[in-house]
């Protein structure tokens, strides 16, 4: 069958796996861009009668979530006699997760063993988990004359896992040895002072723990690799990634710099990209009759931030497009158009929660969110709804009852797949007794002298403050299953003169994940400034970029000069 299908289509056919978990349509995409067609599996009898050639086992977020999936819909007989047949297959992410015998993610849930191991997760004592970011690998030393698909220690991947394969703890030591007698071929990683697992092949098996789908085009390099079955490929001839630093104050990640999209429509009922001081989204100025600020189209924009070397791209939905079905929201739309060519993390926000439809059905937020992975989104951003659910969270004793957005999204896609998004403002007082949110002595005081003050939540877009200090809701957010912090500032919004670096760092004492510094950043030196003084595991810039003032290059050579190390994907195909 799957010949006849190849032939007509005139396209080689890759046939996928597809248990409904996280992004996979950036993957078919980034198959199509490579000249191949996708079939998607559903069933292990599906697999069995589609006799495929080449298969990838794709797997995004919670492991007993996806292993379990892959059990109840039949599949692991069928993989098994695949992988015994000699024909090709692929595992990513938790699709190499899924090749051990299980994971301490979900001790009940059992993998397909063909390596004797479990996995762990990361020691977040002393680093942000889950490892969010670009990471390099570590080639082992009997493949040094080699290279194994074209994995390239010198450029960077996308990571985005809080467990897996670590290889230098007491009882994981003999690992390593163990699987090289055993024929494994295996590509490391460090995080921190933790090594783990990158990538394995065996005989027709290959897996990575990144995402080659997110790593731009050093990743999609890897993915050719594969479907031409280019299973070795000398030293000498890999392309490889210009720009380096010894910087290895990161944990071993470049610094992130990510594009962010505010997106609505204007008053002409367009879809623009705009920016806005303090949330005001409106041009006071010139012949725009106060209208939306339009400072581009959001695909449009997209494209060319990937093309300047974005590590990520996010965009926020800040009207949530109340006025249409959600199945025919514009951001859905956005996200199908560039995930086509923009191969880094997508991030969407705005309208993510439980919502009445137009047709007066009742929609999850689980089921919102979902449609935002199919269309390609990798990452949704929580705001208002988040502030909700920390305030149920300490009303029910310090503890969530399972029914908020963070805990549905982040139980079935993993903690990684939720990013809150905090929108606060400095707020001073007298004494710390006048507040219950937790406060700090600021190095600037007001107009009144005092220097103690707290960061106040706001909700619905910065026009609604709670009584909730940024502390407190990211201790909750945490607790609840959030993995990622979005770290705005009412205050910096619009003002170009650089981040709130006290922000920040009460932010990072807050919790163990990481934390995206936004709002303030108007040249390269602020994003220096950023990762110089705080602990800042990325940080965004906006109306910079849209205005054209400076581009993510430049940010990027200017790190660079400042020896940091940043990621630049200079491969071509």
């Amino acid at each position: 069958m799957a010949n006849t299908k190849q032939h007509i289509m005139s396209k080689p056919v890759v046939h996928v796996i597809d248990v409904q978990s996280g992004n996979i349509q950036s993957l078919i995409n980034a198959i199509d861009s490579l000249g191949y067609t996708v079939e998607l599996i559903n069933t292990g009898k599906q697999l069995q009668q589609d006799d495929p050639q080449i298969l990838i086992l794709p797997g995004v977020g919670n492991y007993g979530h996806f292993v379990d999936n892959l059990y109840s819909n039949g599949f692991e007989q069928p993989i098994q006699e695949y992988i015994q047949s000699g024909k090709p297959i692929m595992g990513i992410c938790v699709g190499l997760q899924t090749l051990f015998k299980g994971s301490m993610e979900s001790p009940t849930s059992k993998g397909l063993n063909y390596i004797d191991m479990a996995l762990t997760k990361f020691n977040h004592s002393n680093k942000p988990v889950p490892q969010i970011g670009w990471n390099n690998i570590i080639i082992d030393s009997s493949s040094s004359s080699s290279s194994f698909f074209g994995l390239n220690p010198l450029n960077h991947y996308y990571f985005v896992h809080s467990y897996a394969a670590i290889l230098n703890n007491n009882n994981t030591q003999h690992i390593e040895s163990d699987l090289i007698e055993n024929g494994w071929q295996i590509a490391k990683t460090k995080y921190g002072d933790e090594t783990f697992i990158a990538a394995v092949a065996k005989e027709n098996i290959f897996a990575t723990q990144f995402h080659p789908e997110k790593s731009g085009k050093a990743g999609l390099t890897i993915i050719d690799n594969f479907l031409r079955q280019r299973k070795t490929i000398p030293c000498n001839q890999l392309q490889l990634t210009k720009g380096s630093s010894n910087d290895d104050t990161n944990f071993g990640l470049t610094r992130r710099i990510i594009a962010c999209l505010d997106v609505r429509t204007n008053d002409k009922g367009d879809l623009v990209v705009t920016k806005g001081d303090q949330y005001d989204v409106r041009d006071k100025n010139g012949s725009n009759n106060n209208d939306v600020r339009n400072l581009g189209k959001p695909v449009e924009l997209a494209q060319k931030y990937y093309e300047q070397g974005a590590d990520e791209i996010t965009f926020l939905n800040i009207t949530s497009f109340r006025d249409c079905p959600l199945k025919d929201t514009p951001m859905l739309e956005i996200l199908r158009l560039a995930a086509k060519t923009v191969f880094v993390p997508l991030t969407v926000g705005g309208g993510i929660k439980d919502i009445i439809d137009m047709d007066g059905t009742k929609i999850p937020a689980l089921d919102v969110a979902s449609l935002y992975f199919r269309s390609g989104a990798d990452k949704v951003s929580i705001g208002t709804d988040a502030v909700y659910a920390a305030e149920m969270f300490y009303l029910n004793g310090g503890k969530g009852d399972g029914s908020s957005p963070i805990e549905t999204i982040s139980k079935a896609y993993g903690a990684q797949a939720v990013v809150i998004s905090v929108d606060p403002k400095k707020v001073y007082v007298n004494d710390p007794r006048d507040t219950k949110n937790k406060t700090f002595k600021s190095k600037y005081a007001d107009s009144k002298g005092r220097t103690w003050c707290w960061y106040q939540c706001t909700i619905k877009g910065g026009r609604e403050s709670r009584d909730l200090g940024v502390w407190e809701l990211i201790q909750a957010c945490e607790a609840l299953g959030a993995g990622e912090i979005l770290l705005n500032c009412i205050d910096k919004d619009g003002s170009n003169s650089g981040y709130d670096l006290e922000l920040i760092e009460q932010a990072k004492d807050a919790g163990k994940i990481p934390v995206i510094a936004s709002s303030g950043a108007g040249k390269p030196a602020h994003f220096e400034e950023a990762f110089r003084k705080t602990r800042a595991d990325a940080c965004l810039g906006a109306g910079m970029f849209h205005r054209g003032d400076y581009t993510v290059s430049d940010v990027k050579d200017y790190l660079l000069q400042h020896n940091f190390r940043v990621r630049i994907d200079s491969i071509t195909k």
